[in-house]
C-alpha cells in the first residue's frame, strides 16, 4: 500500500534547516489513524515547544534523536520513541535542536486496537511504547517487526517519506488485524462528540449506542481513556482554540462553543493549556525571534495546538505550575 496526498514544507537559514512531509493513511487505516508527519530538523538551537489537550493519541517513531517530555504533576522522561495517550494537562517537549522521526496521530480507539492496553492507564503519561503492558513484543502474527525500536529502525534506513509511510499503512494494517477489537458503541459515541465538538449530552450519547450512562462511561475509560464528559472537555477546548487563533473574540468564543461565559472559557484554557486565551493567541501571532521561519507544525491540520517557546514565554506558561 501507499500513503496518499504528501504534501511537503522545508527550509534553511543560518540557523538551520527544516522540514516536513505530512500524509494521509491508506483509506482501509482511517478514520482510526489520522495522519503521518515527517520530521527532520537541523537547528543550531535547542527547541521548546507547548502541547495542548487534543482528541487524538500520539505515536512518535523517532529515528535517532530523543526528546524530553515534561508534562504537569509527571516526572520528566527523556525517550526516542513516543506514546502519549489522551491528555487533559499541557506538556513542553524539547530536543537540542536535531530530530527526524515520524509523528502518528491516532483516535484514541484506534490505539486500544494497536496497543491493546486500556487507555485509562496512559491518561496524562508520555511513554515508551515498547514499555506498554500489553505492548507489541506479547503478541504473536504481527509480522516482521515485534516492537516499535525495530520499525523505526526499518523506517529510518528507507531512502524516501512516500517508502516509509507505505510501510507504515502496511505494518498498522497487520497490527490493527492482530489487535484488540475496538468497541462499535465506542467508535459511534465517539465520532458523534467529535462531530459536535463535544457539545452533545452524555445521556444522549448512551441512549444512541444503547447503553446505560455507566456502561459508556465505563467503556470510554477503557478504549478512549477519558470519560465522556472529560473528553467533550477537551474537544470543546480544541475548537476554541481554533477559533481564538483564526481572530474571533474572546466572549464570541465562549458563546460559540457553550462555554457558560467568557471567565468560564478561561478557566479551562487555563486549566488545560496552562496559560490565558490572550497568552496563548498572542504567542501565535508574534513569531519567536530565535527561529524564524520554522513554523510550529501543530499535530491536528487546521486547528491550534502548539507553540513555540522562547526563555521569556516559558516563563510565563510556568506561572501558571502547570507547564515548568
Amino acid at each position: 500500500m501507499a500513503a496518499t496526498e504528501v504534501r511537503s514544507r522545508s527550509g534553511q537559514g543560518p540557523w538551520g534547516a527544516w522540514e516536513t512531509v505530512l500524509a494521509r493513511p491508506h483509506p482501509r487505516l482511517r478514520p482510526g489513524v489520522i495522519s503521518y508527519r515527517g520530521i527532520r530538523l537541523a537547528l543550531d538551537r535547542p527547541r521548546r515547544r507547548l502541547e495542548t489537550p487534543i482528541g487524538a493519541a500520539t505515536l512518535l517513531l523517532g529515528f535517532e534523536q530523543p526528546v524530553r517530555i515534561t508534562r504537569a504533576g509527571r516526572p520528566s522522561a527523556t525517550l526516542v520513541s513516543v506514546f502519549s495517550g489522551p491528555t487533559t494537562t499541557p506538556a513542553v517537549g524539547e530536543h537540542g535542536g536535531r530530530l527526524s522521526g515520524i509523528e502518528v496521530l491516532l483516535m484514541p480507539w484506534a490505539a486500544f486496537t494497536l496497543f491493546g492496553t486500556p487507555q485509562y492507564e496512559l491518561t496524562d503519561r508520555t511513554v515508551d511504547p515498547d514499555d506498554l503492558p500489553h505492548g507489541l513484543g506479547t503478541r504473536r502474527d504481527t509480522g516482521r517487526w515485534h516492537s516499535v525500536g525495530e520499525l523505526s529502525a526499518a523506517l529510518a534506513a528507507l531512502p524516501s517519506w512516500e517508502d516509509r509511510f507505505g510501510l507504515l499503512d502496511d505494518v498498522f494494517t497487520r497490527w490493527s488485524q492482530a489487535g484488540t477489537p475496538s468497541s462499535a458503541g465506542v467508535v459511534r459515541a465517539w465520532s458523534e462528540l467529535v462531530r459536535t465538538w463535544g457539545a452533545v449530552p452524555v445521556r444522549r450519547l448512551a441512549d444512541e449506542v444503547g447503553w446505560s450512562v455507566r456502561h459508556l462511561e465505563n467503556r470510554f475509560r477503557e478504549q478512549i481513556g477519558l470519560g465522556p464528559k472529560v473528553a467533550a472537555r477537551v474537544l470543546r477546548l480544541q475548537r476554541a482554540r481554533r477559533l481564538l487563533a483564526q481572530g474571533h473574540g474572546q466572549a464570541e468564543t465562549a458563546a460559540i462553543c457553550g462555554f457558560y461565559d467568557q471567565a468560564h472559557l478561561s478557566g479551562e484554557f487555563r486549566a488545560m493549556t496552562g496559560c490565558t486565551p490572550r497568552e496563548f493567541t498572542m504567542a501565535r501571532v508574534i513569531p519567536p525571534v530565535a527561529q524564524p521561519g520554522v513554523p510550529a507544525a501543530d499535530r491536528l491540520t487546521g486547528e491550534a495546538t502548539s507553540l513555540l517557546l522562547t526563555s521569556a514565554r516559558s516563563a510565563v506558561f510556568s506561572k501558571t505550575r502547570r507547564v515548568r
